[in-house]
């Protein structure tokens, strides 16, 4: 489930706020000029698309936010369930980063959470499938795919030598709770 949490960036023990109410989390994340949407296929999508069948799904959605933010480019990453040797992938993303452009990431399938640290908050908004996350340049934030990962996402870049990040250093990732994954809430 789709899950926003705000930490103090000195009490990752304290949870001060927490939501599930999408229009919530995209008005909070929009104060801080952190574009959160949902999309839904444009048509019929299988679990084993390929990256073309994944972005003609998408077609009109990846071109508008393309036009909208000035990418250039979008693929398609996949982590299917039980891939082996994810963990050191895992923790590639898992220290305090920075882009020089904006970071948009689409989920497709699967989950994961994204880490912001905004001002003395953390941010974590835990994505799933239909969700969208566009994070400004020069946000300090982390990513973690979880322990035994399982995503697909459509990523969107300005620059010809796509990811590239800048790490800050800062251990801060080490102090707060990891992903553990997507938990069961009961029949839907």
């Amino acid at each position: 489930m789709t899950r926003l949490t705000v930490y103090s960036d000195s009490d990752p023990s304290t949870v001060e706020h927490s939501t599930t109410d999408r229009a919530v989390i995209e008005a909070h994340l929009a104060l801080a000029g952190i574009l959160f949407e949902q999309w839904e296929a444009e048509q019929p999508i299988a679990d084993t698309a390929d990256s073309g069948a994944v972005l003609t799904a998408y077609a009109g959605a990846v071109a508008t936010l393309k036009q909208a933010r000035g990418f250039r480019s979008a693929d398609v990453v996949r982590v299917p369930k039980g891939m082996p040797g994810t963990e050191p992938l895992r923790a590639k993303f898992l220290s305090e980063h920075t882009h020089e452009e904006d970071e948009a990431r689409f989920f497709v399938e699967g989950s994961g959470a994204f880490y912001l640290h905004l001002d003395d908050k953390v941010y974590r908004i835990v994505c799933e499938a239909g969700d969208l996350l566009s994070v400004p340049a020069g946000i300090k934030h982390w990513f973690d795919m979880g322990p035994e990962p399982h995503f697909a996402a459509i990523r969107f870049f300005t620059r010809s030598d796509g990811w590239v990040a800048a790490f800050t250093g800062d251990v801060i990732a080490d102090r707060f709770p990891k992903y553990d994954g997507p938990k069961y809430d009961g029949p839907k």
